[in-house]
């Protein structure tokens, strides 16, 4: 890969080092305020959240977001990248949605404070077979009579294969077609569109420019290649079970090998705790391990 050359902002590891970092909350919040069509100040002033989801006792199953903020009212975002099409990735949508809430209340507590959640899910495949839409809204609502049950839980997912070839000019396809792009003047000309889509596109090119952030970057693909092997691996052999517990550790395993290859390459255990979802205390212990 040569220097010159951006790299791909839908690696989960740039992704996070853009939208995820407390420095550019302008531009996590132009992006949210985009796929929620409110531009209200509700999204202004956010806060970036630990994104390990509360575990109740050992037996509970494990969830880390990408990237995870409180707004000014105390709403709860969910902004997730998926490269790959894993199984029941609705099913971990759900999950990840659902907890949430239930993290947001101890026992004898009302369920009055509970506050409004949303994820989104940008995705470079397509999820929703039923139509060819980018851009669904989820919420929870009567069928027949399109009644609004609540409005406490929005599920929103972003399908970058069905993105029309037509030039629309919204904030949320310019933002689209920003993590969708490829070359340094698709970036230029989408840079000029916005100031967050410019101090995006300075943020990317900076990181490109990094030399450690390079080899982070590239332990992340050959991680991904090892993880489609273990995908198509699980395939042929027809064992959904396996496919899961296969993806699962595969994830844990990967985050580990970037996590080696950061401290390498002298990133401080704060950036790589916040890249991975690793909490600091395995980051330390893997630290020593090596030597480091």
């Amino acid at each position: 890969m040569k220097n010159e050359e951006l790299l791909n902002p839908l690696v989960d590891i740039i992704f996070k080092a853009i939208f995820g970092s407390p420095k550019n909350t302008d531009i996590l919040s132009s992006f949210i305020k985009s796929v929620l069509n409110d531009s209200s100040d509700e999204y202004e002033s956010i806060k970036i959240s630990d994104t390990n989801l509360k575990v109740e006792s050992k037996d509970d199953k494990l969830g880390i977001l990408d990237v995870k903020v409180h707004t000014k009212s105390g709403q709860i975002i969910d902004v997730e990248v998926q490269i790959l099409p894993v199984p029941e990735f609705k099913e971990r949508l759900i999950f990840y949605t659902s907890k949430m809430i239930t993290e947001q209340i101890n026992k004898g507590e009302p369920y009055s404070q509970i506050k409004k959640v949303v994820s989104i899910a940008i995705l470079d495949f397509k999820l929703i077979k039923e139509n060819d839409v980018y851009h669904n809204a989820f919420t929870l609502y009567d069928k027949n009579t399109q009644t609004q049950f609540s409005e406490k839980l929005e599920i929103h997912t972003l399908e970058l294969p069905k993105l029309p070839s037509s030039d629309e000019n919204t904030n949320l396809m310019n933002w689209l077609k920003f993590l969708k792009s490829e070359t340094k003047e698709d970036f230029e000309l989408l840079a000029e569109k916005s100031p967050e889509l410019q101090k995006a596109y300075e943020e990317l090119a900076h990181l490109s420019q990094d030399e450690n952030t390079r080899k982070i970057y590239e332990a992340t693909l050959k991680a991904r290649r090892d993880e489609i092997s273990r995908i198509e691996g699980a395939k042929k052999e027809g064992i959904k079970q396996g496919l899961e517990q296969g993806l699962e550790q595969g994830k844990i395993e990967r985050d580990m090998e970037i996590a080696k290859e950061a401290l390498k390459a002298g990133s401080s255990i704060d950036f790589i705790s916040r890249i991975t979802g690793l909490d600091k205390s395995t980051i330390t212990i893997i630290k020593e391990e090596i030597g480091l």
